[in-house]
């Protein structure tokens, strides 16, 4: 039996109204959510079906090679050696690609907020599912990728004079460095090729 309260009859009789069914936002309130919104009619992965791209404005279309998730990685990986050879600059404008010939040049444009950089690949990955690129620490701040983790975005590979990206024109000896050799100081030796057993 519910406890009683002073009202008595006038209770029994209350009715109780009906939720709405819209959000009980009043009109013309600002949105409630501050979440970026990603446009993943445009974020596929895969590569051949692309057609041109538009860019940042005033750099002209331009051919996108693959759209998919960036991620990021930095200080466990900080020095350590790369599959090109050369020592990893977490904050250098590096990037790790699973089939990309290293030192290609890639223009790596944010799908989220729109924001550029260049980048040269030094490095083999991402190995997870959905990622297609990994950029340096340096190279995700640069388009705000720290905060996300993951971002939708497209690469262009910049394999001629007058390409732009991020606004500025890219001159074919940018981001161009020597694969790591051998210290003077230091001797090789020959190793012969292994025998079969």
């Amino acid at each position: 039996m519910p406890p009683a309260t002073e009202g008595g009859q006038a209770d029994k009789d209350a009715k109780l109204l009906p939720l709405p069914r819209q959000l009980a936002v009043p009109p013309g309130a600002p949105a409630r959510s501050t979440v970026p919104s990603v446009r993943y009619d445009l974020a596929v992965s895969g590569t051949g079906e692309l057609g041109p791209d538009d860019g940042v404005p005033g750099d002209g279309p331009r051919e996108i090679f693959e759209r998919g998730g960036a991620s990021w990685y930095g200080i466990p990986f900080h020095q350590r050696k790369t599959a090109s050879g050369e020592r990893f600059d977490m904050m250098a404008m590096t990037a790790a690609h699973k089939t990309l010939p290293f030192n290609t040049r890639v223009c790596v444009r944010s799908l989220v907020n729109g924001s550029e950089v260049l980048v040269r690949i030094t490095d083999r990955g991402p190995y997870a599912q959905g990622r297609i690129i990994d950029l340096s620490r340096g190279a995700a701040e640069r388009i705000g990728l720290i905060g996300l983790g993951i971002k939708q975005v497209a690469l262009t590979i910049v394999d001629h004079e007058g390409m732009r990206c991020g606004g500025a024109e890219v001159e074919v000896a940018d981001a161009q460095a020597p694969v790591a050799s051998p210290s003077p100081g230091r001797r090789q030796a020959k190793v012969p090729p292994r025998g079969r057993r």
